[in-house]
């Protein structure tokens, strides 16, 4: 059990009991369906856990020339990658760290496609299917207009070197609408399965998540593999890896009131070092907190950068909240440390592992020279 009084504020911390959950599933997966389950690097790129992580999983996907590298370096295997688009300058940093090379377009392909193939690289063409369940734009590859992805009116034939297709159009989704994205793809690109060697189906699949049922998601794949035996089935969840694994841990340092609503003001920021609760928006757990009832006194919580919005709420405490109390944020180990930004130069979360054994191990902690390196 983490001892959150013992744990320096403010700092990140993966509990190593949870993630043993998360992979258990994970692995149950993998080999009751035969598919390939990689690591997406976007959602946490915590490579400390890398060792862990590589025990179950069948590799890791990256979305930069950096990912790739951190991939072949901390993971110790070449990186699937796709990135919506590459340069002159990028290219051969990719190549050298990847086995497998995705492009966002036919042109993509055509301009460096050849240097991949010479490498022995497979490549593939990420195709959209034109179905998505993402309701909040953002975050919806399949929007009218979308920069990702080639339509079935642009790809009617498979352009030679092609070896796989992908797609990723879920997010924290379920095995329902899998099915209907692989629904999709059959009506929309059924006539070039035949002719590839491997079909990725992106991330977003929850699988970790409670409520997610994963006979049913076992049983869409084994449907799907029946149906096309040939093919070499590979998801890239990012999330389902580290959900519900760890903790954001900070303090109240002051509470404030204006207008009615009291504040309390944290040793971290939403903007810097939460930003999909202001993007998407969310509105995260927090232990020892539930939402208000009417009459309920409520509080909101404050960041500790000058962004007038940097700012999550409202929640209802058990016991009154006091300056110098820990306030812990659930959830926040995917999809936080690789969104964390220095602005105001505020200070860092430190980011530690609750081992198995009960110890702390503080990995990184950060300060004034990290603020000056990243500023140039």
């Amino acid at each position: 059990m983490v001892v959150f009084s013992k744990i320096p504020s403010p700092c990140f911390v993966l509990d190593e009991v949870l993630l043993e959950r998360n992979l258990a599933i994970i692995d149950r997966v993998r080999k009751e369906a035969s598919v390939e389950i990689i690591v997406a690097l976007k959602a946490c790129a915590m490579w400390s856990v890398f060792p862990t992580l590589a025990r179950h999983s069948d590799g890791a996907t990256a979305s930069s020339a950096a990912e790739a590298r951190l991939v072949r370096e901390a993971y110790g295997a070449p990186a699937h990658t796709y990135a919506p688009v590459y340069t002159d300058q990028n290219i051969t940093e990719i190549l050298d760290c990847s086995n497998h090379v995705t492009f966002n377009s036919v042109a993509q392909f055509q301009r460096f496609g050849m240097m991949a193939m010479s490498r022995g690289i497979s490549c593939g063409l990420r195709i959209n299917p034109g179905y998505s369940p993402v309701e909040t734009d953002l975050y919806n590859p399949a929007v009218p207009g979308s920069r990702l992805g080639v339509t079935s009116e642009c790809l009617t034939e498979l352009p030679e070197g092609v070896e796989g297709l992908h797609f990723h159009v879920l997010c924290e989704s379920r095995p329902e609408h899998l099915k209907r994205a692989l629904d999709a793809v059959g009506e929309r690109f059924g006539h070039l399965l035949p002719h590839i060697k491997w079909l990725n189906m992106g991330g977003g699949h929850l699988m970790t998540h409670k409520d997610y049922d994963c006979d049913e998601l076992i049983a869409v794949l084994k449907d799907f593999k029946a149906r096309h035996p040939h093919l070499r089935l590979i998801l890239e969840p990012g999330s389902a890896f580290t959900w519900q694994t760890g903790y954001l841990v900070s303090t109240i340092e002051d509470i404030v009131e204006n207008a009615g609503i009291t504040t309390c003001m944290l040793d971290v920021s939403f903007a810097c070092h939460m930003p999909d609760c202001l993007e998407m928006p969310y509105k995260p757990a927090i232990i020892g907190t539930h939402d208000p009832i009417e009459g309920e006194r409520h509080y909101r919580m404050g960041g500790n950068s000058c962004l007038a919005g940097d700012y999550c709420g409202d929640w209802a405490f058990d016991r009154d909240p006091k300056v110098g109390d820990r306030v812990i944020f659930e959830d926040m180990i995917h999809y936080t440390m690789v969104k964390t930004t220095m602005f105001n130069g505020v200070q860092h979360p430190s980011i530690a592992i609750a081992r198995l054994d009960g110890t702390l191990d503080v990995i990184r902690e950060f300060g004034y020279e990290d603020f000056k390196k990243r500023m140039g």
